[in-house]
């Protein structure tokens, strides 16, 4: 027989930023809980709002799966002594699982004979086991967690109450003095207090009570009263998934309103409002129909009916209304100041104790902007774009706009620089430069603001590591691991022949000459190329590309990271290719060969046969045409492919460990030589070849 369970954890109000993981930890973790206990079921369903966590579990068998066990004892070595009797290990081994040495079997394991007994273990019934999902529920990690009252215990939120059901029984267990029982609690303003009858019935029940526990159901209701709005009014309202989604979590009953602001706050940067609304009151903007152009009104999400509907659109609007008349004044206030007068109080914001003030880190972003830009020949029209734009990129944040919507620097950058009459691209790069804003997030669209870019996240980083802050864990807090992958995007995307390694190596030339000064810069260097290796390794993985593949690749350094992205796709689709298996064979047979080399010097006299011959005037063109190449990874693989079959001649007809002391030497090197040039390639050793022949 089965039965359905139901365990439901009441909080006071969960961050709407933890809820989703915390439904799919409590989904994940029931599922392996259940597994490990050997009780089968037919279905597990999540529930989530900002008061709850609760899992409903369907067909849930009454008792746990019986199960033969074998276990191994001493070996039996140990277990008989010198005359074949059993001995007291033996024995006590036996006892211990309830058997006799009658039961007693052996095998071998490891090389070792052991002894062996098999015993049955009955199942428990479930509900003696079901007490055990305490455990579960103080096993859900968040973001962050606090005590109360007098527990020790740590959680996001207090737990207020606790629902345990198996079938109509309750199952007892305690968490935090809490008890669990078969009542529940509603909407907190609509719902009452309820009991349970049936696990199956929770979300109806809940659902009478004003709350709709099905996070899914949430968002689907909160589409649907923002399309019935946009009907209504012949607006569009643009979905904002990230807001959408926490909307979803900071209500149980979601009722969509529309409110308005005055229109003259259209004057402000529409940049300004969206903030105000999406980031402050949690508001969806609305725009027109025709045209797209921002309109005064916004639409938000009440948690609760529409009794009083009115009286809470009002509330609303006074409360967006002074924010709103807040921005606006610090809007003309900073524009009466001048762009110097902003620049000047840089210098007493501090970037970093060890690293100076921001005024001191926009200088050495100035010096390595200009570098980068003469590494990547940037047109000059550009590079003196790029570095007025890092001379002024973060004047905007000593602004009072700035200082009260954090959210807007670069933004407000580029507004206030267009206002004072800089040129539109070194506006732009001022916004830009602050992109990617996560690892995944839009780019520079301009080369100024890439350059700039990559100028000041690389003396974030290297400033950073140098001084001992290093990402650990989940503890990044300036974001470095986000920053060093939007510097390998910002390249690939740009196509720029510079190899990651030599922006380290300027932006550490910068530091060396500025006023900070960073002890053990090599040890430095080493830490950041691995930090760097390691970013380049997780955009790898992301695209596809198997482990051993990005080992290969990355064997010696990042280099230009759009040819080892490349050189990586490249391999990983001739893993599989029948055609590339000779060619593979050889450059895997050169490479171990090459080890061996004691003298990399070829002496050509010494080239005795014609295959050695043939074999060393093929390097010696493909060499040539390698290094003469614009680094296309397909090009220079198919002229590493060249070499194949000189090569397999070459040990057909060669046998290159000879006993004669200068020829041997002489063919190593010779090996030596193509086997570094295949390597600076990729490692096609560590590769685990898959062609199927």
């Amino acid at each position: 027989m089965a039965t359905d369970a139901l365990f439901e954890i009441g909080l006071e109000e969960l961050p709407a930023r933890f809820i989703d993981d915390a439904e799919k930890q409590l989904h994940d973790k029931t599922a392996a809980w259940l597994e490990t206990l050997r009780i089968s079921f037919t279905n597990l369903t999540t529930y989530s709002t900002p008061r709850r966590l609760a899992v409903l579990i369907e067909g849930l068998a009454e008792q746990q799966m019986s199960m033969e066990e074998e276990v191994k004892g001493p070996a039996e070595k140990i277990a008989k002594d010198e005359t074949g009797n059993w001995t007291k290990a033996a024995v006590g081994f036996t006892k211990g699982q309830g058997k006799t040495t009658d039961d007693i079997y052996t095998k071998p394991f490891n090389g070792t004979t052991y002894i062996f007994v098999k015993k049955h273990i009955e199942g428990k019934n479930t509900i003696d086991l079901l007490p055990g999902f305490k455990d579960i529920i103080t096993s859900i990690n968040f973001g962050k967690n606090m005590r109360w009252g007098t527990q020790t215990m740590r959680y996001a939120r207090p737990i207020r109450w606790l629902v345990g059901l198996f079938g109509s029984a309750v199952v007892p267990f305690e968490i935090a003095n809490v008890a669990s029982s078969n009542t529940t609690f509603g909407h907190r303003f609509l719902g009452t207090q309820i009991t349970i009858n049936e696990p199956k019935n929770y979300e109806e029940q809940l659902h009478q009570q004003f709350v709709i526990v099905d996070a899914k159901k949430r968002e689907a209701a909160i589409l649907q009263g923002i399309r019935e709005l946009e009907q209504e009014q012949s607006v569009h309202i643009p979905i904002d998934k990230e807001l959408l989604n926490e909307v979803r979590n900071l209500v149980e009953f979601p009722q969509a309103f529309l409110g308005s602001y005055k229109r003259e706050f259209l004057s402000i940067p529409e940049e300004v409002l969206i903030i105000s609304m999406k980031e402050h009151q949690r508001y969806f903007p609305v725009r027109a129909q025709a045209g797209g152009e921002l309109l005064p009104y916004f639409v938000g999400i009440r948690n609760g009916d529409d009794t009083s509907l009115d009286t809470v659109i009002k509330g609303n609007e006074k409360v967006l209304h002074a924010r709103l008349s807040d921005a606006a004044f610090f809007y003309d206030e900073d524009r009466k100041r001048s762009m110097k007068e902003f620049l000047t109080k840089l210098k007493r914001v501090v970037f970093q104790e060890d690293l100076g003030t921001i005024h001191e880190k926009v200088e050495r972003v100035i010096i390595l902007t200009r570098l980068i830009s003469q590494h990547i020949e940037l047109p000059t029209a550009d590079t003196n774009r790029a570095v007025r734009a890092a001379e002024i990129s973060k004047f905007d944040l000593t602004t009072s706009m700035v200082n009260e919507f954090t959210e807007l620097q670069g933004v407000m950058g580029e507004k206030y620089a267009a206002f004072y009459g800089e040129d539109a691209i070194v506006a732009q790069a001022i916004r830009e430069h602050y992109l990617p804003k996560s690892a995944n997030g839009a780019l520079p669209e301009t080369a100024v603001g890439t350059v700039v870019s990559i100028a000041d996240k690389l003396d974030t980083i290297i400033g950073c590591i140098s001084v001992g802050l290093v990402p650990t864990g989940s503890h990044d807090p300036y974001g470095l691991r986000r920053q060093a992958i939007g510097i390998l995007r910002m390249v690939h995307a740009n196509k720029w022949d510079i190899s990651v390694e030599k922006l380290i190596e300027l932006a550490l030339q910068v530091y060396a000459t500025s006023k900070v000064q960073l002890e053990n810069q090599d040890q430095a260097a080493t830490i950041i190329e691995d930090f760097f290796l390691h970013r380049a390794a997780y955009i790898l993985k992301e695209t596809g590309i198997e482990q051993d593949i990005i080992h290969a690749v990355l064997h010696q350094a990042i280099g230009n990271f759009t040819y080892s992205l490349a050189k990586a796709e490249i391999l990983s689709s001739k893993r599989n290719d029948e055609t590339f298996k000779l060619s593979q064979e050889a450059f895997v047979r050169v490479l171990n060969l090459a080890q061996k080399a004691d003298s990399t010097v070829i002496d050509p006299a010494l080239l005795k046969t014609v295959s050695e011959k043939a074999l060393y005037e093929k390097y010696y063109s493909v060499n040539q045409a390698y290094h003469q190449s614009s680094r296309d990874a397909k090009e220079d693989l198919q002229l590493l492919e060249q070499l194949t079959e000189p090569i397999h001649q070459f040990f057909d007809q060669n046998m290159v460990m000879v006993d004669e002391d200068n020829i041997r030497k002489n063919r190593l090197a010779l090996l030596h030589q193509i086997g570094q040039l295949i390597y600076s390639y990729a490692d096609v050793t560590k590769i685990e070849w898959k062609q199927s022949f």
